[in-house]
């Protein structure tokens, strides 16, 4: 088998390797590493957890330390574009394990700072740039930076950057560049636009595809529980009560889905911390550290904030919506059972969703159990098809108007969007007179007296 001794890579380089205790590389590393040594363009089809990152990094730094000059004011040799703030710095970490003997040059430039401290850094010129598209553009169109005599581009996790919508951006950045440069593209997936993209601006690309080393059907128990929607939040309390939970991550689908979840879990005794795109730069890396430090247990993302992540010792992995895509699901649960460890997966599955855990079943190649009969739910919360959707509003209940002392409640009859009647607002024991029912007639405020002007519901 390949040791990293037997890749030739420059001497500062191959002892970092050593320091951080690795011997031998990964598939895409033992491919791709040599091929990129002799400069040519390459086109990487893997996924996290496949050590691509160090794939593209190791050759990027030898090759770099061949170089007898600076890169000049302002200007940077090689560039690593990432779609997110998260992979950038975990990109950045890479690279400075690595670089630490050699001498070179190295930052990170993305959106959601204040640009002034990056500007600073980049006036002297960089060896290694890695960046974000949007806040790339900003320095160069403010004359901050030129990238005309870059010799090395890397687009890493090229799927996610047309998810994000950056591919117009990615072709404008790859225009101001140089023809005789090398260029390095990895993705995920292969979708029509990404191989297109690939087509137009490498030359002549060897095409590498790894599967990660240990499939996550293999290593993960993966579970789905069929419950209605009402159900989800007391089912997700229940999953991460026990201990035996170290590290949880939680997908949403949306943001304002990430933030709901984490104010429940809080109300349910929970502590969680979100990231999402709403979130200051300055959340996302606090909410990360308290993770990563094991301070809080529970992290609630979307896919794109937690896209490229790399957090060892996450023990479970919840889908509380599952993804609209199914390759997403395989993304998703591959957080857990990193480094041979085992790890857990459990999809909470809508009525509406099941076509989607059809699909998943189908990727994956497997039939995910069913949970849901013996799901412990609390008192009050009853099961699919029950005929208790409604009990997606019991937080409101406490709104609604009590009954009068005879233990009697208002005969009006209940509208679906109706506001909670004035009654609710009288003191306990008054003569507790309750609004009139009249066709479904409601009242237009909510008065101390009887109000007898009403409005058609």
């Amino acid at each position: 088998m390949t040791s990293f001794n037997d890749l030739g890579l420059a001497e500062p380089i191959a002892r970092a390797i050593t320091d951080s205790g690795y011997d031998t590389p990964t598939p895409i590393q033992a491919r791709a590493i040599p091929t990129l040594m002799q400069g040519r363009d390459l086109v990487g089809i893997a996924q996290t957890g496949t050590g691509k990152t160090a794939a593209f990094t190791l050759p990027l730094l030898h090759r770099l330390s061949a170089y007898d000059s600076p890169p000049g004011a302002r200007r940077c040799r090689a560039l690593v574009l990432a779609p997110t703030r998260e992979l950038a710095a975990q990109i950045e970490d890479n690279a400075q394990r690595y670089a630490r003997h050699t001498g070179l040059s190295l930052t990170t430039i993305f959106g959601g700072v204040k640009p002034r401290p990056q500007i600073k850094a980049l006036e002297p010129g960089v060896d290694l740039l890695i960046a974000t598209p949007g806040r790339l553009m900003d320095h160069i169109s403010t004359g901050v930076l030129r990238i005309d005599r870059v010799d090395m581009v890397v687009l890493d996790e090229a799927d996610q950057m047309l998810d994000l919508g950056f591919l117009p951006t990615i072709r404008k950045l790859m225009a101001m560049l140089t023809r005789k440069r090398q260029t390095l593209l990895f993705s995920a997936t292969m979708p029509a636009q990404i191989r297109k993209l690939a087509n137009d601006f490498l030359t002549d690309p060897v095409e590498i595809s790894v599967a990660p080393q240990s499939t996550p059907v293999e290593r993960i128990d993966q579970e789905a529980i069929l419950l209605d929607r009402s159900e989800k939040r007391f089912a997700l309390r229940d999953l991460l009560a026990p201990r035996e939970v170290e590290r949880a991550i939680v997908f949403t689908r949306t943001k304002h889905g990430a933030n709901r979840v984490v104010q429940n879990l809080d109300k349910d005794g929970l502590e969680a911390v979100a990231i999402h795109g709403n979130k200051s730069q300055s959340q996302r890396e606090k909410a990360l550290a308290a993770f990563r430090d094991g301070s809080v247990r529970i992290l609630v993302a979307t896919d794109i904030a937690a896209r490229g992540i790399d957090i060892p010792g996450v023990s479970h992995v919840i889908n509380y919506d599952l993804p609209n895509v199914s390759e997403s699901y395989v993304h998703r649960i591959g957080r857990t059972a990193r480094a041979g460890t085992d790890g857990i997966a459990v999809s909470l599955v809508e009525p509406d969703d099941r076509i989607l855990l059809r699909d998943i079943e189908k990727l994956i190649g497997r039939h995910l159990s069913e949970l849901g009969a013996d799901l412990e739910i609390p008192k009050g919360a009853k099961r699919p098809g029950s005929g208790n959707r409604g009990r997606q509003n019991a937080p409101r209940k406490a709104k609604r108007p009590p009954r009068s002392s005879d233990g009697q409640a208002s005969t009006a009859k209940p509208k679906p969007k109706r506001k909670p009647p004035s009654a609710g607002k009288s003191a306990e024991g008054q003569s507790g007179d309750k609004p009139k029912s009249a066709g479904g007639q409601k009242r237009r405020r909510p008065p101390r007296r009887r109000n007898t002007n009403t409005k058609s519901a």
